[in-house]
């Protein structure tokens, strides 16, 4: 085969493994010049465009061509640096791959360019259009104030690996799951200072699933998709939390799914996190759940009574504060539902200590925190709302995210949708979330439907009041 049957070959590799958004910028106008002693030399035009293969696509470059030449395989660069010669013909500068990736030795005349130059900083990615990012990281998660246990221990060991080697283990991704308030944000947060502590030059952003859907749908809007590809693409470390909020969107789902074999494919850390195994995430595609899967998956667990000493007294001694032992024992027996309570109970007692000017004794502890634990117990999840809904009516859970429009089904998802809007303080956007990924307007159709059900028809009016007392039962 020639040199253009090769190249097209290695094209068909790639093309499977990239969007067709990049596969068009950065492949469609590469033009193959020659094949010499297993040396396939390509024509890019311009040198941003050859920093920027070199960053990106490197690993996938070199993969295609020992697939189609061979083990010995070696690629070579011919850049145009001057489309305005007075010949009419484009001057070229041969660059081979950095030796750094590929063992071919450096050009002493033409030097690579490091990947770092195409991310200065701040915040804005050179030829990327319209789209800024920052790392969304909190300084006030880290390694050090993130408290290990028999509860964590797993997460936390493999998070503080990939921090100092990322995408160098075998935890690429990292998927960490558990219920809210376990500390998932916390330890995402603590990886991504870790990272730029060890590695200043990388870039890093954490993000929630909401964002990174709204900035999709933006995108979208705007007719941006394959910037904001890219910009993600940019990232050498991306840490995603409640991915599970990702169910049914399924053109979100297959960005991030380009932006996730990307980033593997080019040696980049992915750390995800979610409120389930993989295995459990219902609305996602199976090709993302398995590669969800590919590296380690850690669970958090709530943690247990001498765990949550530790984290009572290192929150004690970051704000400087004492507290007698006894109170202390009291809130590590008492909350027990998750570390983000735990903590604000902490915060609760503090603050009615100093608006009431006393001294934190035993009985002052006990009286204020009855209230506070008492509360805490009353608190209803969406979650808890649909499990007794889907018992009352007997449908399964999995059910209300799907997309089915049974007759039982649609009923138990807006009977789940109403209790859920009245017995929590959440908003109509968290509560559609819950739902398989519906958005507001559904939630509030849903309300609509079962209030004017509850007008028209007795026996469905019956089924609201049965199914109202039950929840009361079962959740307070």
């Amino acid at each position: 085969m020639n040199y253009v049957d090769i190249w097209n070959k290695c094209l068909s590799s790639i093309r499977e493994h990239v969007s067709g958004d990049s596969f068009s910028t950065w492949f469609g106008p590469i033009r193959a010049v020659k094949l010499e002693n297993n040396v396939l030399t390509i024509e890019v035009p311009s040198q941003f465009f050859y920093e920027y293969l070199e960053a990106h696509f490197l690993e996938l470059l070199k993969s295609a061509i020992r697939e189609h030449i061979g083990p010995n395989g070696r690629l070579e660069y011919s850049i145009v640096v001057d489309n305005a010669a007075p010949n009419g013909i484009p001057t070229t500068v041969k660059m081979p791959v950095s030796s750094s990736h590929s063992g071919v030795k450096n050009n002493p005349v033409n030097p690579p360019i490091h990947s770092e130059k195409l991310v200065p900083n701040p915040f804005i990615i050179p030829g990327i259009k319209r789209f800024e990012w920052e790392s969304n990281l909190n300084s006030a998660y880290t390694f050090d104030n993130l408290i290990e246990g028999d509860c964590n221990r797993l997460a936390r060991s493999a998070g503080f690996a990939v921090s100092h080697k990322p995408g160098g283990t075998a935890y690429n991704p990292l998927y960490v799951f558990g219920s809210t308030g376990l500390g998932k944000t916390h330890l995402l947060q603590a990886i991504g200072n870790e990272i730029k502590k060890q590695h200043p030059e990388k870039t890093v952003i954490y993000i929630t699933s909401e964002r990174f859907i709204n900035q999709f749908m933006d995108s979208v809007r705007t007719n941006t998709v394959s910037d904001l590809m890219q910009m993600y693409q940019t990232m050498d470390a991306l840490l995603i939390d409640d991915i599970q909020f990702f169910a049914n969107k399924e053109k979100t789902q297959d960005t991030f799914f380009h932006v996730f074999n990307h980033l593997r494919q080019s040696g980049k850390q992915i750390v995800v996190a979610s409120d389930r195994p993989a295995h459990e995430l219902q609305g996602i595609e199976e090709r993302l759940i398995s590669r969800l899967k590919w590296g380690l998956s850690a669970s958090l667990q709530m943690p247990d009574y001498d765990t949550r000493i530790s984290i009572l007294k290192t929150k004690m001694y970051q704000n400087g504060i004492e507290l007698p032992e006894e109170v202390v024992e009291y809130l590590a027996h008492h909350i027990t539902n998750s570390i983000r309570e735990l903590e604000g109970a902490l915060v609760s007692l503090l603050a009615q200590s100093s608006l009431n000017r006393r001294e934190i004794d035993v009985d002052l502890a006990k009286n204020l925190l009855q209230t506070f634990v008492n509360k805490v117990a009353k608190e209803i999840s969406i979650d808890s709302v649909q499990k007794v809904v889907c018992d009352f009516i007997g449908v399964k859970i999995d059910d209300l995210v799907a997309q089915s429009r049974k007759r039982e089904i649609v009923q138990a998802r807006q009977l789940a949708m109403y209790f859920a809007k009245e017995l929590t303080n959440q908003s109509l956007k968290t509560i559609g979330l819950h739902f398989g990924g519906r958005d507001h307007s559904t939630v509030i159709h849903s309300l609509q439907t079962v209030n004017n059900l509850m007008d028209t028809d007795k026996d469905f009016n019956k089924q609201v009041h049965l199914l109202r007392k039950k929840l009361s039962m079962e959740l307070n």
